[in-house]
């Protein structure tokens, strides 16, 4: 992991200094071209108990992503419908997300996917199977292998037709165990390297639940990337796959705003593909995530497992946002580990940083949003003598 002039943490493989400076230029110099995306999914592997702390408990976890995408969108306010998840600590990325796309001036398409609930707030019309989610990856059968397919193939259409590079985004509980029995079914040893939501990653649980789902897919030999998301996955995958594929074969960047979730929807894509010339495939695709994610080595770790496995260079970037300088404990707690990543909230603010604000600014605006999150009781309220 290192750090370039510009601010920004790189990491991937054959990390040349020109290079990088050109993949950073390239993102910066489309700011304004992007085609901001927020997929917000439902697995019932979410349910598990301990398995994630996007919510407290099972219930609070099935409204989390309505509640980000509602925050994304409006921000602070009193007539919020969306309960953000009461969480041990922290407060949810959206916060970061929704101050740096005001600095943006940008706007998100939200693609529900298997939410629990019908939204209220606009929202592109997917799936046909809107409140279903995706069954408890531990049955080895997620989701039927027409739904899988015909998530992949809006995705494609939607992405093709844009003739725009785009931005991708996700809020999905349960998602870094999906991620994980993914990259496990295609047999990447990252049993160690996937993070989690929680502080301390259930690791053992996680390897119970996978490994159950893995002997009850029953998978073939000669199975692909629809496969595997129909056995294991969850609707996100299958749709962001279908963009990731559709963008690059009409040349336009991507952006993929998160973290091991990100690196599977692009092993899924390498997986799909069956020609040699995979690295102009990869060349304009990057994954974006907060500096929290890369404190340690695993993320690169994960990016270079799928470089080798499909012997192309990846590129990953950073935001060097921190929390340090706040006295808000809900901010505090992102340095402690306690919230890490989600709804592009590493991308978003790299972007804001690359667009001419500074991470200072970015701060204080998140601390302006929180004091008003808990003016409206979107937010547990903590004892100031604490702050």
């Amino acid at each position: 992991m290192e750090e370039s002039n510009f601010k920004i943490k790189f990491f991937g493989s054959k990390l040349v200094e020109n290079k990088i400076i050109s993949k950073i230029n390239l993102i910066k110099h489309q700011i304004n071209q992007y085609k901001f995306f927020l997929i917000i999914a439902g697995t019932n592997t979410s349910q598990v108990e301990g398995i994630s702390s996007a919510g407290i408990d099972s219930e609070s976890r099935k409204i989390t992503p309505l509640a980000d995408a509602e925050f994304l969108i409006y921000g602070p306010t009193k007539n919020h419908k969306y309960s953000l998840p009461s969480l041990k600590a922290g407060v949810t990325p959206a916060l970061i997300s929704n101050v740096c796309a005001a600095l943006l001036k940008t706007k998100f398409d939200i693609v529900p996917l298997g939410v629990y609930y019908k939204p209220y707030f606009k929202y592109l019309s997917i799936d046909n199977y809107l409140i279903k989610p995706a069954n408890c990856l531990s049955s080895g059968n997620a989701m039927q292998k027409k739904r899988v397919k015909n998530l992949f193939e809006k995705g494609f259409e939607i992405a093709k037709n844009l003739d725009r590079p785009i931005f991708i985004s996700e809020s999905v509980p349960g998602g870094t165990t999906t991620a994980q029995a993914i990259m496990e079914a295609f047999g990447l040893n990252v049993s160690d390297l996937v993070g989690s939501s929680l502080l301390k990653p259930p690791r053992k649980l996680k390897k119970e639940i996978i490994s159950k789902g893995i002997l009850n897919s029953n998978l073939k030999k000669n199975f692909n990337s629809i496969d595997v998301i129909a056995a294991l996955g969850d609707p996100f995958q299958a749709f962001s796959m279908g963009l990731l594929i559709g963008a690059r074969k009409k040349n336009k960047t991507v952006i993929l705003a998160g973290g091991s979730q990100m690196i599977t929807v692009l092993l899924l894509a390498l997986e799909y593909l069956d020609f040699k010339d995979k690295q102009n495939f990869v060349d304009q695709i990057f994954i974006i995530t907060t500096s929290w994610l890369v404190r340690d080595n695993a993320l690169n770790q994960l990016l270079d497992l799928v470089s080798k496995r499909h012997k192309v260079n990846l590129y990953g970037f950073a935001s060097c946002l921190n929390f340090n300088s706040s006295k808000l404990k809900e901010l505090k707690d992102y340095e402690i580990g306690y919230v890490k990543e989600g709804v592009g909230a590493g991308a978003l603010s790299l972007l804001a940083y690359l667009k001419g604000f500074k991470y200072e600014e970015i701060v204080s605006k998140c601390e302006h949003s929180l004091l008003r999150m808990r003016k409206f009781g979107q937010i547990s309220k903590y004892d100031e003598k604490n702050d």
